[in-house]
C-alpha cells in the first residue's frame, strides 16, 4: 500500500507457538493482578491457575522481568510458611493505541500494559469522508496520544470501525449508510500510513473485549449491545470472543422485527436498528429501550447467554431507563432470569469502544510471547 507515511512506530502445533500460548497467559494474569490496585500474583498462583509446570512459569516470568515486563510487588503475608513474591505488570513498559472510528466522531485512546487508559482524545468525524481525509485524521490523533512516549513502547494499534467488515483481512465492506468503504484495505492503509501493526475489528467486538477484561468470570456467555448512530452486539459464548467464519456475528440491529416497518439504511425494511432510532429521533428513550430488550431476548433464546451488558452514547445518556425497560421485557419473555448492567462498569465507558480496540493490540503482544 503506497501512500504517505506519518511515522508513528519504527520499522499449540510446535513450540514456538505453545511458548508464546504460555506466555500470552501468564500475561494475562498479571494484567488482572495489576489493575486498580491489585496487589500483585505469586509464581505459585501463576502456575495453578495457567496448568503450567513451577518450572515453566519460572522462566517466563524471569523473561518478562528481564525485558522490564513485569517486577516484584512484595510479599504475602506470613501464614507460618515462607512468604511468597508477588508479581505485577511495569504498566510503563508498553502501550498501546486505540482507534474507534465512530460515523460522526473519531476517538483516540492511549493505554498502558495492563490495558488501563492513559490519554484519550475524541474529535467530530465523518465517516463518509474520503481515505486520504480518513487516514491523515487518524494519523494526526494518533500522533496526539503518544506525544512522549518512545515510539519502540508503542506495540501497535488496534482500529475499531462499525460493521460489517473483515477482521481477518482487515477490510471493511458495505458499513450501513457508507457503501463506498465496501472492500476497502482499511487495516494495511493504516499500518503503512502510521508504521505501527494495526488490527482491524467491529466496534461492538472491541467493546466486548473490554466488558470482558472487566469481569471477574473468565467464563461466562454475554452479549453487549451497543446501541448510539447504529445498533449491533458483541458476543462472548463461553469465555471467547465470537465473530463467525465471516466476521458476520453481532450485526444485532438488522434482525427484522416488523415486516412493514421502516426502510434502513441496509436497504431492508423493519430492521431492529432503524426502529430504534427512529424512536431516538423522537426522543423516546423508553421506546427504544423497549425495542433494545425486544432484540435482547430474542439473543437470550438463541444463544441462551448468561448477561446482557448495555453501552453506546444512547444507552449511556438514560442508562437507568435502559436497564429498567430492556431488564422488564426480559422478564416477560425470557425463559430463566437474565442480568442487565450497562457498561460503565468497564474501563472508561464512553471510550469503551477505543480501548477494547487498544486491547486487540497488547492481544497480538502476548501471543507473540510478550515480544513486539
Amino acid at each position: 500500500m503506497s501512500g504517505p507515511t506519518d511515522g508513528i512506530g519504527g520499522a499449540g502445533a510446535n513450540l514456538p507457538v505453545l511458548r508464546g500460548h504460555n506466555t500470552a497467559l501468564v500475561l494475562e494474569l498479571l494484567r488482572q493482578a495489576t489493575v486498580g490496585d491489585g496487589p500483585g500474583v505469586s509464581r505459585a498462583e501463576l502456575a495453578e491457575r495457567t496448568g503450567l509446570t513451577p518450572q515453566a512459569v519460572s522462566k517466563i516470568v524471569a523473561r518478562l522481568r528481564a525485558d522490564g515486563l513485569a517486577d516484584e510487588a512484595g510479599r504475602t503475608p506470613s501464614t507460618g510458611g515462607k512468604p511468597r513474591t508477588l508479581l505485577r505488570l511495569v504498566r510503563t513498559a508498553r502501550y498501546a493505541v486505540g482507534v474507534h472510528l465512530d460515523r460522526d466522531e473519531l476517538t483516540t485512546v492511549l493505554v498502558d500494559l495492563a490495558g488501563e487508559p492513559v490519554t484519550a482524545r475524541t474529535v467530530p468525524f465523518d465517516l463518509g469522508a474520503p481515505p486520504e481525509t480518513l487516514l491523515s485524521a487518524v494519523a494526526t490523533r494518533v500522533r496526539d496520544v503518544v506525544a512522549g512516549v518512545p515510539a519502540a513502547d508503542v506495540l501497535g494499534a488496534g482500529v475499531a470501525a462499525p460493521g460489517p467488515l473483515d477482521h481477518a483481512r482487515g477490510v471493511l465492506h458495505r458499513v450501513t449508510g457508507f457503501p463506498g468503504w465496501d472492500g476497502y484495505p482499511l487495516r494495511d492503509a493504516l499500518a503503512d500510513r502510521l508504521s505501527l501493526p494495526v488490527v482491524l475489528d467491529k466496534d461492538t467486538n472491541t467493546a466486548a473485549l473490554a466488558v470482558q477484561a472487566a469481569r471477574p468470570d473468565s467464563t461466562a456467555s454475554f452479549a453487549y449491545l451497543h446501541l448510539a448512530t447504529g445498533l449491533g452486539a458483541g458476543l462472548v459464548l463461553g469465555g471467547t470472543l465470537y465473530r463467525g467464519a465471516r466476521t458476520g456475528a453481532g450485526e444485532f440491529g438488522h434482525q427484522t422485527v416488523e415486516l412493514a416497518g421502516p426502510l434502513c439504511g441496509c436497504g431492508n425494511r423493519g430492521c431492529l436498528e432503524a426502529l430504534c432510532l427512529v424512536a431516538l429521533r423522537r426522543r423516546d428513550a423508553a421506546g427504544a429501550a423497549r425495542l433494545l430488550g425486544v432484540g435482547a431476548a430474542n439473543l437470550v433464546a438463541l444463544l441462551d447467554i448468561d448477561h446482557v451488558v448495555l453501552g453506546g452514547r444512547a444507552v449511556l445518556a438514560a442508562p437507568d431507563v435502559y436497564t429498567r425497560h430492556v431488564a422488564a421485557t426480559l422478564a416477560l419473555r425470557a425463559g430463566h432470569p437474565v442480568p442487565v448492567s450497562v457498561a460503565p462498569d468497564a474501563p472508561d465507558a464512553p471510550r469503551l469502544v477505543a480501548v477494547g480496540a487498544a486491547r486487540l493490540a497488547l492481544r497480538g503482544f502476548a501471543r507473540a510471547g510478550g515480544q513486539p
